[in-house]
């Protein structure tokens, strides 16, 4: 689709039945990981997404090729030399691929990766990376906007991380794959994402233990090989997108191929708001039979709630008369979707890190912009439920990490105006 706005016709009540795709961010690791698998690999379970686009463009850039084979699966072949410089205009347009550098050091000794860019929802620096593979032995400069790495051997070692960044515990964790020796990364993300690479990396020969908890063990080995036939996990940021819409519009939707051991810190604030939720094998179902009440939310790293749920929870809070609190405790710029909000009629004030939501004002549709990704689905989730026809424009951040949303929800009963 190349549509830069979508009106949504409020009003719908969700009911029925949708299936998650494939998590955008544990798909992106893989496909760096493979920089180091030689031989062929073939991952399954991975939608058409922006950030997957760009991700598989870095790899051809890198003498790799990467292409789909058929809708969802993705085919790795990578025997050719490996180009040690990644493209300025790919890296720049996603953070997450900075995520080539770690691989590109293990394979090549030399990196040369552009600072990276994306959404502008922090600073998110890359320095804890770059701390983890000067521990490693990399001899690191940064200019003209470029980060230059170089080693002649990495090093095994200790790397106690500042903070549980995902991407640096992912970034070290695949440099140090191919690394003499074992290195230990202390105070690593538990992200499920973290153990779907983990996994992936042992498929290819890996010997890695303790991810999911806050110690990695990573044993060097002499090289890996391509993976055959790897299923992605579900995408666990679209579960929660779609059980919020499920509450948001006071419906009923069963989410297929969601894991609740995923999601479990916004499981347990959906059961306090007063959301009904039943676990089945094929997933989990959301409904609502009676008021819901407010609550108040911090984000935190994993297990904690995460920054990733933070907008889609604010639209449902909007909805919910009394007070309700959200302290932002991960991005220091990730209030940015509240000015749309309340452009919808929402009450909703900033102290700081602070969001205070007043919520139960009626929302009335309005022309709202988005501006990162997850900002996009609030926007989304609060026009179905506000009077009239909501138009949002900048779907381009929508599409950089959901599959076909507008898609999905239409099957649960949405209507959006053409």
């Amino acid at each position: 689709m190349t549509a830069t706005r979508l009106k949504v016709k409020g009003g719908a009540i969700l009911r029925g039945e949708v299936k998650a795709s494939g998590a955008k961010n544990a798909i992106l690791p893989l496909l760096a990981a493979c920089i180091m698998f030689r031989g062929e690999t073939r991952l399954l379970n991975i939608p058409h997404m922006g950030d997957v686009a760009i991700m598989l463009r870095m790899l051809k850039a890198l003498n790799i090729r990467a292409e789909y084979l058929f809708q969802e699966d993705v085919h790795i072949l990578n025997t050719k030399k490996i180009r040690h410089i990644a493209p300025y205009e790919l890296v720049t347009s996603m953070r997450a691929s900075f995520f080539v550098a770690g691989p590109l050091l293990a394979m090549t000794g030399y990196a040369k990766v552009p600072l990276p860019g994306g959404c502008s929802i922090g600073a998110r620096p890359v320095d804890i990376h770059l701390k983890g593979f000067k521990a490693m032995g990399a001899k690191i400069e940064i200019e003209h906007g470029f980060v230059d790495m170089k080693v002649k051997k990495l090093l095994s070692n200790f790397i106690p991380l500042s903070f549980p960044s995902v991407g640096a515990t992912e970034n070290l964790m695949m440099a140090a794959c191919l690394t003499e020796g074992e290195t230990v990364i202390d105070n690593a993300a538990k992200e499920p994402e973290i153990i779907d690479l983990a996994n992936f990396l042992i498929c290819a020969g890996a010997k890695i233990e303790g991810a999911g908890t806050s110690r990695i063990h990573i044993q060097g080995v002499q090289s890996l090989s391509g993976v055959k036939d790897y299923h992605v996990i579900p995408d666990r940021v679209e579960v929660a997108t779609l059980l919020i819409a499920a509450a948001i519009t006071r419906g009923d939707v069963t989410v297929l191929n969601a894991k609740k051991e995923h999601i479990s810190s916004l499981l347990d604030i959906l059961t306090r708001m007063g959301v009904k939720l039943d676990y089945k094998p094929e997933g989990i179902r959301a409904y609502v039979d009676g008021p819901l009440v407010p609550v108040d939310v911090v984000t935190e790293p994993y297990p904690g709630f995460p920054t990733d749920f933070q907008a889609q929870l604010m639209a449902l809070l909007v909805t919910i008369p009394g007070e309700s609190k959200i302290q932002e405790a991960i991005f220091e710029n990730r209030f940015m979707h509240v000015p749309e909000l309340v452009r919808l009629g929402a009450d909703i004030t900033i102290d700081k890190n602070y969001a205070i939501i007043n919520g139960g004002n009626a929302l009335s549709g309005a022309e709202v912009k988005i501006t990162d990704l997850r900002a996009g689905a609030a926007m989304l989730l609060a026009g179905l439920v506000a009077k009239g026809e909501t138009s949002v424009y900048g779907l381009h951040h929508l599409r950089r990490g959901y599959y076909d949303f507008e898609g999905k929800l239409k099957s649960l009963g949405a209507t959006f105006i053409v």
